[in-house]
Parts: structure tokens; sequence; C-alpha cells
């Protein structure tokens, strides 16, 4: 195995011999300051292939370095050494650059450069035949004499003239390889393009491209706010629709019988029960004459008495008035226009069957316009006639339903009671259709007619205007709409409640089947894979950190893992966090400075400098347990998982808003999660903390830069590529949640509508087959149902819930909702026992239903109005205060190792 270092001038040819960790060659050969040729010192000598650390292969006269082993001619501090011997450039362990040997990311020795500097790429000296010396010919570098390029992959930075990290090389070039710590990579410095102070100055020539405005796929547009007036209008017709069904139900102000020993009413002209109220003011009462018995029948129409009754009277060619019930009329026109057919009368019973002493003049003006308009409707008739529910005899009236008939009457209604002889009073029932027919089967001469033919009044029924009749039928359409609402709402509560349980019942389920496979795993003499010991790059993307960067970096700089690289890539931030992380002073940390890009190209840019084959990726603000690094990526010994997700917890938790997050993540998400493990349909690797292999990386182009979540996006790509992706609940890492409403909701808001996009992105994994079909299937329906569809009518539910503990039986609505909340409490401590975590949160749960959710619900409707929309999100930051560690340093030292 050949190897080099960059050559002074007058070293062109000769032979360095240097073992690279994984076996790169770097054979380098200066003919001058600024043209050096990369390949091999001799001509005719033997590269051999990269990865290949068998001795023997190197051609006479080069030293055959054994794999992992430095050689001597540099001077490498162990396991990170900062400097290289004098006038050579040590690139750092296990950094194969793009393009070189056999690793995903290309093939071929440190032989390429970019036509901007005009390096010679042959194998040495002119004329010599190179072994591996090509250059990525995605970016159209200037290729010698070897292998024709491969592409680049996607997860490596493009050029800085497509918006790319550069790195100021000594060899030129804007793929050369990082150096290790101290030495920072500022990918585009501010200064309008100068090299970095930490540039070697043994090249001149490489001048940093000046920053550009940041890149960024998501045109950003102004949030939409419309729909909110949109959404408050919703919820109002959705109240005055179930407003107006309970109403017209007798679920809304319904009244009763009045109290009995009430004060009976003054003494009336005549003693007639059917009373009339000329122009004068002055009553007229009037019974019908001898021989005559005027039917009356109160309430309905209803479909379980009133065509039998019609059938009855047809039978014996009599003749009624039905005084109906409005609400009733509208609910069944048909059987208004069978009486008004069959030649009976119509009369009001009022609305709802209201007793007209015990409500405001106001609402009884209502009751009997509301009664006119249904059977104009129905019939284009309109009537005079008026019962007052809950009376019988003029005799029997209370003084304030006396004075709530003389106002009706004094209106134009004739008012209409019964004395038992000439005007006979049934209540609308079964049992009234028995006694009718038993009545008629013996009525001999008399005569059973209507109350106007009764009593010769023939104006009792109008025919209306057209333009009442079309008032009516809305009123009536306004009826039908209203109740088929209350129904659907009904029936979607009901749905929704089952659904619910149904989802806990699977979550603890499959919760319980997650924690005995765990315990298998761990049990003695259990089979169990190699542990995973390889080197791990831990990747942290930074957009103004400065509160939280210092103790993410050094959390990781403590972790129990053998070989770590911490790799910070400072996203454009206008605070001190690339200073901050800069003084880290460990060779293990290096820092990338880029312009704002988002934190999918930081993750893209932090992949081309990582330089192991394990990747864990973290966020600015998250702080590891000494053990997370570690745990998390001993899952990766199955070949067939290609991510692992870790365990996030909340860890400034000590306010209400904190524990509301706290039990959502321990609730929700860690629940959902051990789900998803078991049903092999992770959606998410949570960005705070995952692993994944590079290889798997590579596969799927990287982290996608197409939606907001990152991290769901990453992952649905990942299990569509055929990798399982698994939880890891004993790698545990904590995070800041945001400490106030307007930073929850942009933090949410940001998640659910990139949640969207990626869902909408990988919507035909719902018909693939294999682990696709799985995250297809299972993963994205549940989301869609539960977090977004359920979502999406939560509102409608909640106001149709307060509806019916105001309106219906409080009792029986206020103990559904306390059965709904023990059983969130019971999943609560189950969920708590299982992340062993305290139970002190759990008396916030209930508001958390009440005012938490709402605000969730809230923010997946204005996901989708963007979503739908076609609006842009830019990458919303928080307002970070460096209390992600407020819980893990209360309760660290007496943490058990892993949850059980």
């Amino acid at each position: 195995m050949t190897g080099g270092g960059h050559g002074g001038p007058g070293q062109g040819n000769q032979g360095y011999g240097q073992g690279d960790p994984y076996g790169h060659p770097y054979g380098y050969g200066g003919t001058h300051a600024h043209e050096q040729s990369h390949g091999h010192g001799a001509p005719g000598h033997e590269q051999v292939s990269p990865y290949d650390p068998s001795p023997g292969r190197a051609a006479p006269g080069y030293h055959q370095a054994p794999a992992y082993d430095p050689p001597q001619e540099y001077h490498q501090a162990p396991p990170y050494g900062p400097h290289a011997a004098p006038g050579y450039h040590q690139a750092p362990p296990y950094d194969p650059p793009r393009g070189y040997g056999d690793h995903p990311y290309g093939d071929g020795a440190y032989g390429y450069a970019t036509g901007a500097h005009d390096h010679d790429h042959d194998g040495g000296a002119h004329g010599h035949d190179p072994s591996y010396g090509y250059a990525v010919g995605a970016h159209g570098n200037d290729v010698g004499h070897g292998h024709p390029a491969r592409p680049a992959h996607p997860a490596r930075p493009a050029r800085p003239e497509q918006g790319g990290a550069e790195h100021a090389h000594p060899q030129g070039g804007f793929d050369a390889p990082p150096e290790p710590h101290p030495a920072r990579v500022d990918a585009h410095p501010a200064d309008g393009g100068a090299p970095a102070p930490y540039a070697p100055a043994t090249a001149p020539h490489v001048r940093p491209a000046a920053p550009g405005p940041p890149r960024t796929r998501h045109a950003l547009r102004r949030d939409p706010r419309a729909h909110w007036a949109v959404l408050c209008l919703i919820v109002l017709v959705a109240a005055t629709a179930l407003v107006f069904a309970g109403y017209g139900r007798h679920e809304i102000a319904a009244t009763g019988a009045p109290p009995p020993g009430c004060p009976t009413t003054p003494t009336t002209r005549g003693e007639g029960p059917v009373v009339q109220v000329d122009r004068n003011g002055i009553l007229h009462s009037a019974t019908p004459p001898d021989g005559t018995v005027a039917l009356t029948y109160d309430g309905g129409p209803s479909p379980d008495w009133t065509p039998r009754l019609l059938d009855v009277l047809a039978a014996h060619r009599a003749r009624a008035t039905f005084f109906l019930t409005g609400s009733e009329a509208a609910a069944h026109p048909e059987l208004v226009r069978r009486i008004v057919t069959d030649g009976h009368e119509l009369g009001s019973h009022t609305y709802t069957d209201v007793d007209l002493a015990q409500v405001s003049d106001t609402r009884a003006d209502l009751e009997l316009s509301f009664t006119q308009n249904a059977l104009a409707a129905s019939t284009g008739l309109g009537t005079r006639l008026l019962r007052l529910p809950h009376t019988t005899g003029l005799a029997e009236f209370c003084e304030d339903q006396w004075r709530a008939a003389r106002r009706a009457a004094q209106s134009g209604y004739v008012l209409v009671a019964a004395d038992g002889k000439g005007v006979l009073q049934f209540a609308g029932s079964p049992q009234a259709v028995d006694a009718t027919e038993e009545l008629l089967a013996r009525a001999g001469t008399t005569s059973h007619t209507s109350v106007g033919r009764a009593l010769g009044i023939t104006d009792t029924t109008y025919h209306v205007s057209t333009s009442a009749e079309w008032k009516g039928a809305a009123f009536v359409q306004a009826q039908h709409a209203s109740r088929s609402f209350a129904d659907a709402m009904a029936w979607l509560l009901g749905a929704a409640g089952v659904l619910t349980a149904a989802r806990l019942a699977l979550l603890l389920g499959v919760a319980r089947v997650h924690v005995r496979r765990t315990r298998s795993r761990r049990r003695r003499g259990a089979p169990r894979l190699p542990p995973v010991t390889e080197p791990v790059s831990v990747l942290v993307p930074a957009y103004n950190e400065e509160a939280g960067i210092e103790a993410t970096v050094r959390s990781l700089l403590a972790s129990t893992h053998q070989d770590i690289q911490v790799v910070v890539i400072d996203d454009g931030s206008s605070d001190r966090t690339f200073e901050i992380a800069e003084s880290v002073d460990d060779p293990r940390v290096m820092v990338v400075r880029q312009p704002n890009a988002g934190k999918a190209a930081a993750l893209n840019t932090g992949l081309a400098w990582a330089h192991h084959d394990v990747v864990v990726m973290i966020d600015g603000d998250t702080v590891f347990e000494p053990e997370a690094v570690h745990r998390l990526v001993q899952p990766l010994a199955d070949p067939r998982v290609g991510a692992v997700s870790g365990n996030t917890k909340v860890g400034n938790r000590q306010g209400v808003l904190g524990r509301w997050q706290h039990l959502e993540y321990v609730i929700g998400f860690n629940l959902d999660r051990r789900m998803y493990d078991v049903l092999e349909c992770m959606p998410t690797v949570p960005g705070a903390i995952g692993a994944f292999r590079r290889g798997a990386l590579a596969g799927v182009g990287g982290v996608s830069e197409d939606t907001l979540a990152e991290d769901t996006d990453l992952t649905m790509a990942l299990c569509r590529a055929g990798w399982r992706v698994v939880y890891e609940e004993s790698a545990i890492a904590w995070t800041e949640a945001p400490s106030t409403v307007r930073q929850l909701w942009k933090q949410r808001y940001r998640w659910c509508y990139g949640t969207l996009q990626a869902m909408w992105k990988h919507r035909r994994a719902v018909v693939e087959g294999g682990q696709s079909g799985k995250l297809g299937r299972r993963g994205l329906l549940y989301l869609l149902l539960f977090q977004t569809v359920l979502p999406l009518l939560a509102p409608l539910v909640d106001v149709f819930a307060v509806y019916g503990l105001l309106f219906q039986d409080a009792g029986q609505a206020l103990g559904v909702w306390l059965g709904f909340t023990a059983v969130q409490v019971g999943t609560a401590v189950y969920a708590l026992r299982l992340d062993r975590e305290r139970f002190e949160p759990i008396w916030t749960l209930p508001l958390q239903i009440v005012v938490y959710r709402q605000l969730m619900y809230l923010v997946v409707v204005q996901s989708v109005v963007t979503a739908l929309l076609g609006s842009r999100l830019g990458w919303h930051r928080m307002q970070r205060t460096g209390t992600a560690t407020e819980t893990l340093d209360r309760t660290a030292a007496g943490r058990p190792s892993a949850a059980g």
C-alpha cells in the first residue's frame, strides 16, 4: 500500500509510505509549490487497491504499511493527531474523501483537481501510468490518465458555485479531506471570500468563494392567516347547527307543565272552548253545536301513529284538526301533506311544544313563526288555529298562560281549548289511535269533524305567498341539515372514542410485546449479536445554539463509546455558536461553518466531513447521557438495520408547559415508537438522537431537502429502500423543549407541516411491497388517521362535547369525559413506568387534555391549510436557554441503566 503527503519543492518523485487507516493511498509527488502531481513516485510501479492491507503488494521502493498503522514518516498523535510532519498534510484517520478507493463515495487515490486550479493529475511524473488517478466526474474535475470518474454521491456537498461548502486545502479543490482538530473548517468566510486564518500559506491560489444568499428548496411565504377566520366561521356554523338541532329536539330550553295550584284565569265572555279577540280587543268564545264534535290531536306528526290515525279517520269518514309541533312538521313534511290531502285541518302547537307562559315574548313569537315556516314549506299553507301546550280547558288556564293566550289571540290566532264535549283533545300517540277507533265505532249520529267546520270558520288555514314558501323551504332545509350534522357528530364522536380506545389498547398491547422482546434479548444465555465497537461520527447541526452547544459537545466527548468524532456544523449562526464550539479544545471535535441553508443542508455538509461508517445525527441543543452513543449503535449489529431511534426526553420540565411536553414525549412519542418498532413501520428517527449506517444514507441520497421534517423524510426513505428502523429505549438524550406557547407553536407547526410533506412524498409506499409496504400500510395510514384526520375533526368534536355537556345529559357527558381521562391516566402511568419516570407530572394530564391537546389540533389545521395552499416554511428555530440538562443534572446519579 503506497501513501504520501504533500510534497514540497524538489520532492516530486519521492515515495513516501503512509498507511491510511482504511488503506487509502495518498501518493503525491510535488514538482513545485503550486503544481502537484498526485500519483506514484516512480513509473511502472504497482498501486494496490484501497482497502487491501495485505503486505507484499507494494511495488519495489514503496513502503507497505499494514491497515490502521500510521507510518513512521509522520508524527501521528493517537487517536486523532493534529499535525503531520513538517511540510506534509495529514488527512484525518478514517476519512476517505469523495472519489477514493472502494468507499461508497467513489474510487481512486488522491489524484484529481478542479479545472480552476490546473493541477496535473498523472501518476507522478508526466508519462507515468496512474492507477487510481481520477476525479469525480459530476463536478467536471480535470482527470488524468486513470479510470473513468464515478458520479459523486448525493450526500457529498456540491462545489461552492453550486451552493456547497468549500474547504481551503493546501492541494486545492473543493473535496479535499478535512484536517483534524484544532483546524476549523470555514465553508464560506463572512469576510467576502478571504482565506480562513487557519488556511495553510502554501496554497495562496485557493480563495474561498464569497457567501451567497442562503440556499433553500422552500419558497418562503407568509403563513396563511385567512383560514383562521374560516375556521372560526366553521366552528360558529357548527355550534349554530347543533343549537338549532338541539332546539328542535327539545334539548335546549325545554319547558314542562306549569306547577299545580297556579292562579287561574278570570271568567271569559261565553262558555265555549274556542276564543277569538276582535279588533277592539273584545274576547269572543264559541262552542260547536249539539251533535257535532270537533276532534283535535296534539303533537306530531309522527311515523309511529299519524299514518294509522289517518287510516282510521278515513275509514269512518271523520275529519279532525291536527295541532302540529313545528319541528316535527319540518322533519316529516310528507305526513303534513297527507293530512291536508285527506281533508283535515292544520293548527299550531308551537315549534317545540313549549309553554308560552314560561318564555319571553320574543321566543314565543319565534315559536309561532318557526311553525308557520314549517307548514308553509310542506303545504304552502298557514294556520290561524293555536293550542297552547300543557293546557286543556280554559278554566284550568293559569293566569300567566291566559296572558300568553290573549297575546297570541290579539295577533290573529284562534285559541282552541277543550271542554270534553264539543271539542275533544287527544295527545298524539298510538293510544290516541286506539281511543279514536273505539270512539268512532260507537259514534251513532254524532258528527265528528274539524274545529273550523264545527264552528263554521272558513279561514282557519290560508295560502301563503311564494316568498313565504321559499322562506319556509329554506328553514326546513336548514333544520334537516342541522339534524343531519348533529347525527353525524354524534356518530363521529362515538367513532372517535372507539378509535381512540382501540389505539390505546394497541399501544399498550404492543408496548408489552416490545418490553418482552427487549428483556428476552437481555436474558442470560439468549443469543446475542457481537457488540458494535467501531468508531462513530456524530453530526451536530447548529443555528444560533450558543446557549447549549458547549453542553452538547461536552456530553458527546464524555461518551463511553471508545472512538468518536464530533462534527459541529454551524449553519450561518448570527450568535457565538461557532466561537463556542471552536473553543472546545479536543482533537475529536471538528467545526464546520457554512452559509445558512437549513438543517438538511447542514447535515449533508457534516456527512461529507464525517470519518466513519456509523453516523449519529443530533440536534444542537441535545445533551447525551454517557452511555447513549454506545447503546444507540448496538442495534446496527443486525445487518438488516439501517437506522436506530433513540429515547428523547424533555430536560426543562419544571413548568406546566414543560410537564405537558414531557408527558407527550413519554405517552405519545415513545409508546408510538415501541409500536412502530414491533410493527416494523418506524416513520421517524428523531433529529435529537438517531444512528445510521453511512451506506444506508448513501443509498437514499443523503438527507433530502425536499421537506421540513428532514428526519421523517430520511427515515421513510430508508424504510422504502428496504432497511429496518428500530427503537433503542436505553439510549437516552435530553432536549430543551419550547418554554413558551409561541415557540411551541412554531416548532410543532414545522414538524407537522414537514410530516405532511414526507407522507405525500412517500405515498406510493402504500401500494409497494416488503419493508416499504409495511411503512405505507401501517405507518402512513396510522399517521393519516391519528395525526391528521382526527385532529382536523377535533374542533367539531369538541364543540359537540361542550354542547352535550350544556344541553344534553350533563351527567352522562361528564361520565364519558371522566372515563376517558381515567384511561389516559392509566396509560400515562404505564408509559412513565416503562421509561422509569416519576409519576408526579400526572396531575397536569386532565388540564393537558382540555388545553394542550386543543393547541396541537390547531397546529394540524394550520399545517394542512398551509400544505393545501402550497405555502412553504423556513427552518424555524427556537430561542434556546440552555436548560436541557435541568432534569439530567438532578437525576443522572440515580437513573437506572436501562428502561424495562
